[in-house]
């Protein structure tokens, strides 16, 4: 079956979970990782029982720290 995996498409077995994908993909971080399917957020507790189907499209997300508070340091750093 055909997946799309962060816009590439994939050759993967038929019942593939998203769990199975995280190794597969050698996801770094995957305890950090939140994954779509279909632009739909899957629950991290479910990865294993997630099965993916032919024509799913699968992205990885990372969120990043820092927000404000990087910013004001990086603002007095530029002030000193």
């Amino acid at each position: 079956m055909q997946i799309t995996v962060a816009g590439n498409r994939r050759e993967v077995k038929e019942g593939l979970t998203v769990a199975e994908l995280i190794a597969l993909e050698k996801v770094e971080t995957p305890e950090y990782v939140t994954v779509s399917v279909n632009d739909a957020f899957v629950q991290s507790g479910t990865f294993a029982q997630t099965v993916l189907l032919d024509g799913d499209t699968v992205e990885f997300l990372y969120f990043m720290g820092g927000g404000e508070k990087g910013r004001r340091i990086w603002l007095s750093q530029m002030n000193s």
